[in-house]
């Protein structure tokens, strides 16, 4: 069976499937095999046969769940959310049935649609019931997921950990992500789909926005609008970009009794730049509007993904399309300034090893922090390097909920 892809994409996609087995959302026969089935390299055969094995988990789901069989078919439907999941993870970059890339096409949404099915099966057919929510935001509202604590009783008060997800990670993931850690050491959590995220964006096409305070502050009006919620004892958990979005609210929002960035993330858009050229990062600099869309326009030409690529990284941000030089703009608005200075709430900065996106920056933002901090540093030796750490759940869980025991306690 296969344990190695040389395309880094796809051997991080593997290495975020694999770790999922730690909370039973993936099973380890099931994921190598499908390893197995893919080229290195070929996108489409990435979506198709990780679409097939996560469909053949759906049907046994149901079929469990026709015999009455609950824990079976929440184990079917956990595993099978994971692997639509993984599939959306290189959709973009392969063709639609109309012909064209499927960043913001029908083949992914129907492949969303079905991620989400999953995961609402898995909802409710867990040992305790979540609990959907409608967070109330500007003129509409957010969709959410409440979780009381395992061991308590309905109504019964306990800490909160909120988990705040990134750019594109599935909602289902939040589990895996501290949701699953936090049930088991008797808190309430709680996720949600903020403006460009899952539902807030494929069924209600709300867009992301960079003052995140502006959404985290209504989710935590919300929560501590219920009696079930200890209101000095609420702590959140940014995930992904969610390590840029809530340093940004806490500097506006103090509060949460704690709050954890992994990674911590100061500016979003050098995930971005990395791959330009010194050039077209002047002309970015200097405002060459014309000349910067010409080489974009050049390069997606002699690059076949790169089109869809960012069409579905745009989509998001509202710019799926049109000038790659306002995209790349709206992008740079996507990083923290002196507000960091506002911050008063006790963080904790994850730093793994290896990390991809935005190597270095979690030391840069435990750097600016004025407050009550600390930095945990995960290593390539302890199998817990790269991006949230995706092979090393239970480590980055007891380091993460370690930290946070003292403030929630």
């Amino acid at each position: 069976m296969r344990t190695h892809f040389d395309n880094d994409d796809f051997q991080f996609g593997l290495e975020n499937a694999l770790g999922c087995a730690y909370r039973q959302a993936s099973d380890v026969g099931e994921v190598l095999a499908t390893a197995e089935r893919i080229k290195d390299g070929d996108d489409e055969a990435w979506v198709r046969e990780w679409t097939a094995t996560a469909g053949a988990c759906w049907a046994g789901a149901q079929d469990a769940e026709a015999a009455e069989h609950r824990v079976t078919a929440a184990s079917f439907y956990r595993r099978a959310a994971t692997y639509y999941a993984t599939a959306l993870y290189r959709i973009a970059v392969v063709a639609d049935g109309n012909g064209s890339g499927s960043a913001t096409g029908p083949r992914q949404l129907d492949l969303w649609r079905r991620q989400r099915a999953c995961w609402d099966k898995v909802v409710d057919l867990q040992a305790v019931p979540g609990e959907r929510m409608a967070i109330p935001y500007e003129d509409t509202t957010l969709p959410a997921y409440f979780f009381r604590a395992p061991d308590a009783e309905p109504g019964e008060t306990r800490p909160l950990i909120i988990v705040n997800n990134g750019s594109d990670g599935a909602t289902s993931e939040m589990l895996m992500d501290g949701g699953a850690g936090a049930a088991e050491r008797g808190y309430h959590w709680m996720t949600f789909d903020g403006p460009g995220q899952q539902a807030a964006l494929f069924e209600q096409s709300i867009l992301f926005r960079p003052d995140w305070e502006a959404v985290l502050t209504p989710v935590l009006d919300a929560m501590l609008a219920r009696p079930d919620v200890d209101r000095d004892r609420v702590a959140v958990i940014g995930v992904s970009q969610g390590g840029y979005w809530v340093p940004r609210a806490l500097a506006f929002e103090h509060r949460f009794a704690a709050a954890v960035a992994d990674p911590g993330v100061v500016d979003v858009s050098t995930s971005w730049m990395a791959s330009l050229p010194h050039i077209m990062r002047k002309q970015l600099q200097d405002g060459k509007q014309t000349a910067f869309d010409r080489e974009m326009h050049l390069a997606e030409l002699l690059q076949h993904d790169a089109k869809t690529t960012l069409a579905f990284r745009g989509h998001p941000y509202g710019l799926a399309t049109g000038s790659r030089f306002e995209l790349f703009q709206t992008v740079t608005q996507y990083r923290l300034g002196d507000e960091v200075a506002q911050i008063t709430t006790p963080m904790l900065i994850t730093s793994p090893e290896d990390e991809q996106f935005w190597p270095g920056q979690a030391q840069q933002l435990y750097d600016r922090l004025p407050g009550v901090k600390e930095l945990v540093t995960f290593t390539a030796a302890e199998g817990a390097n790269r991006h949230c750490e995706p092979m090393a759940r239970s480590l980055r869980d007891a380091r993460i909920y370690d930290w946070l025991d003292g403030y929630l306690r």
